[in-house]
């Protein structure tokens, strides 16, 4: 391995730094959803304390894919790499359907609400993943690709389906693309499979280039992150401009940013992936105390995950009641899905403080977990947090 991987256990650290950042930056979002204030708007402070936080899960399930295929090259067995992953993402499954989600409602009807959120995709992507690794890594991230770019053909399925086998399965191809299908009862889609298992393949097939020398692997990242990025502005800017803006219309640099994540389009993965893949050289660079903060948070991103969710929320009731003199559990019973009265609503200066006060807290809990971690290789299960 090159310069960049840290010793011992083949982890790399612009990986880690990159992740660590995203994790940061999604702490920023989920605080925002506890604190009322919408996902965007015309308020540039708003538009853009969400927009910034859109690199997250593109980011996540990518370098998910990365890790994967590294993990692979230390195991350097397939069927090791497979089983780890379908347990690995069965395990993501049913937290994010039952400790995850309490997290975030600190609610126990489960058959009221349930969230298939980004845990649960990215799990079930794992356990499809463990198909793909039978097969060449560029093979993996070919698949990948075309998955990505040929998406909205799975909204199609439905429509070649007999009624029959339609209202059958119909609930289920919702969690595979979103088809205007009535999705089961109970259960909020937030993230579908697709394309997202293409962005993890992609991952997959792009570890690859970080097994090459310092200066191509340098060449390629910059070469693949400026070209995606250049592809979305040409691309979003003609799409722009061909279509007669209504007065109301929000300015060209907002329509231009606001891409439609759910389910996520080839632009707004271009949008975010293009970005993220350049700043890898950087990020082989980083040091001094920032680096460091961002690898540790970057080496634990579940055990932060899991720790970020309650932490907010909790949070936000200590917030409530300084502010308002209640809790108000009420208003978060179906987050991410908050129902907060706008005269309740955070300002951004209170939404910032809190979120600086519980990076702090995170970073700490994190900075033990890594030690705790390391100092404890007989413990197996610990790698699967």
């Amino acid at each position: 391995m090159s310069a960049q991987s840290l010793p011992g256990n083949n982890r790399v650290q612009s990986i880690d730094i990159l992740r660590g950042a995203v994790m940061v930056l999604m702490a920023i979002d989920h605080v925002r959803v506890y604190s009322g204030l919408p996902a965007g708007g015309l308020d540039p402070g708003i538009f853009f304390t969400r927009w910034i936080t859109h690199f997250c899960a593109p980011a996540f399930v990518f370098f998910a894919g990365t890790s994967a295929f590294l993990c692979g090259k230390k195991l350097n067995d397939t069927k090791t790499l497979a089983r780890f992953l379908v347990t690995r993402g069965l395990m993501l499954v049913i937290l994010e359907l039952t400790l995850i989600r309490f997290g975030w409602t600190f609610n126990f009807n489960y058959s009221e609400f349930i969230l298939a959120g980004v845990i649960w995709m990215i799990g079930w992507c794992m356990v499809l993943l463990a198909i793909l690794v039978r097969f060449r890594p560029a093979m993996v991230g070919v698949i990948g690709l075309a998955i990505i770019l040929l998406q909205q053909g799975f909204s199609l399925i439905p429509r070649i389906l007999p009624e029959s086998l339609k209202t059958l399965v119909g609930g289920f191809l919702e969690f595979i693309y979103s088809s205007g299908m009535q999705s089961l009862p109970g259960i909020r889609v937030l993230y579908v499979i697709v394309p997202w298992i293409g962005v993890m393949a992609a991952g997959y097939g792009f570890g690859t280039i970080l097994l090459l020398g310092v200066e191509k692997r340098k060449q390629l990242c910059i070469r693949i992150g400026l070209a995606a990025t250049l592809i979305f502005l040409i691309v979003g800017t003609i799409l722009i401009l061909s279509k007669p803006a209504p007065s109301d219309a929000p300015s060209f640099i907002f329509r231009l940013l606001n891409q439609q994540k759910y389910p996520a389009s080839q632009l707004f993965l271009m949008m975010t992936l293009g970005p993220m893949i350049a700043l890898i050289p950087l990020a082989e660079k980083a040091s001094g105390w920032v680096g460091n903060a961002l690898t540790i948070l970057g080496r634990v991103p579940f055990f932060y995950y899991l720790l970020h969710i309650p932490l907010i929320h909790i949070s936000a009731i200590i917030v409530n009641f300084i502010r308002v003199g209640a809790l108000h559990q009420e208003w978060y019973t179906y987050a991410p899905f908050t129902s907060i009265p706008e005269e309740s609503r955070w300002s951004l200066f209170l939404l910032y403080t809190a979120f600086v006060i519980d990076v702090i807290i995170l970073y700490l809990a994190c900075r033990w977990y890594v030690n705790y971690k390391s100092s404890h290789p007989e413990k197996k299960w610990l790698r699967y947090i």
